[in-house]
């Protein structure tokens, strides 16, 4: 019998932990979207501890373990783990303005949000583009480089909720707002590419279709509600106003997008687990994929309000379900793996979520 282990391992710890931050997160505001609010105040009073843990352990490991950071800062398949640390400290943030009425704290998870973005953004990523050696398209690329769209988005996110209570409202933080919006769109564009390329036009087996690639969906959900988010906000903005017709019309177009991803992430699931007999064992990489569907419910019930589209109302209350389904089953195999750790799987070592051991 496996002896019970109550910690993490800390020095293999994944950049990507804080997906589960993410996760829990956009779960809660769904919950709270569809008036279950005894269940989005549970997760919200989780999530906050839950945050404050992962960050004391992920500045554990950098004291402990610097080396095992810099690698992972430095290699293709687990450097888009670590804008999880963006999205984590915003989606928060958006709790606490929208459940708590604290826009302060908002603020202050804002700017921890922003001074990783810039990190990450502006030092990481240079460093991987002009990297001697990289590795192939199967080995470097998956769904977790949607990370930096969602990690982008996620700060509009955020700076458009707590700019809806600020009158008046600075001009330059709306634009601030409108800009990240705007780039988090393009990038999902180059991205989504090549991600698209590598799926279709490349062999691709059960261990490389990860759930990471679900943030095909996750990422096109965000920035469906970070665009509704900028909606919202233009009656306290000219800028805004004027550009509500592009708004409204982007809004659709990602929200369609997003729809259109998940027949296709389902059957992708099915034959690498029915078809093709994959396992299904816990990965932190799972949380990747309950983000997406926590997020599809936020920015359904979000458009339906800022757009006026009730006709959608059946789509969110499903989904809320299936959210809720997601976190609960995911945290179940989280504990467990806490109680007894499992032996880690081949795909999660080769695609970053989990490290590979160090001879």
């Amino acid at each position: 019998m496996a002896k019970p282990v109550f910690n993490f391992d800390v020095a293999g710890l994944p950049p990507s932990i804080f997906g589960l931050v993410m996760a829990t997160g956009v779960v809660s505001l769904a919950a709270a979207g569809a008036e279950y609010s005894s269940l989005a105040i549970g997760l919200f009073s989780l999530n906050a501890p839950l945050y404050l843990v992962l960050f004391a352990l992920f500045l554990l490991r950098m004291a402990t373990a610097p080396a095992a950071v810099a690698a992972d800062f430095l290699d293709h398949a687990r450097a888009p783990g670590f804008f999880t640390m963006v999205a984590a400290p915003c989606v928060l943030g958006s709790q606490f303005v929208l459940l708590a009425d604290w826009p302060g704290v908002g603020i202050v998870l804002l700017g921890i949000g922003l001074l990783h973005w810039g990190v990450f953004t502006y030092l990481m990523l240079p460093s991987l583009m002009t990297a001697r050696e990289k590795p192939p398209a199967e080995q470097g690329l998956s769904g977790a480089w949607l990370l930096l769209v969602v990690a982008t988005q996620a700060v509009s996110v955020l700076t458009g909720l707590i700019l809806q209570r600020l009158h008046p409202t600075p001009e330059w933080a709306v634009f601030g707002a409108l800009a990240f919006w705007l780039v988090g769109s393009m990038i999902y564009i180059w991205i989504i590419s090549q991600i698209f390329n590598r799926i279709l036009f490349q062999p691709v087996g059960p261990s490389d279709l990860t759930p990471p690639y679900w943030i095909n969906m996750g990422a096109m959900a965000i920035s469906t509600l970070a665009g509704a988010v900028l909606v919202g906000l233009a009656g306290q903005s000219p800028l805004l106003r004027e550009l509500l017709p592009f708004l409204k019309g982007m809004i659709l177009l990602f929200w369609a997008t997003a729809t259109w991803w998940i027949p296709i992430l389902l059957a992708l699931g099915v034959w690498r687990h029915l078809v093709r007999h994959f396992p299904l064992t816990y990965d932190h990489g799972y949380w990747a994929a309950v983000f997406p569907l926590g997020m599809y419910t936020v920015c359904t019930e979000t458009m339906i309000r800022t757009l006026h589209l009730p006709l959608l109302a059946p789509i969110a209350t499903a989904f809320v379900w299936v959210a809720i389904f997601a976190w609960v089953a995911t945290f179940i195999g989280f504990v467990h793996q806490l109680i007894v750790p499992p032996a880690r799987p081949l795909e999660a070592q080769q695609n970053g979520w989990i490290p590979t051991a160090k001879k």
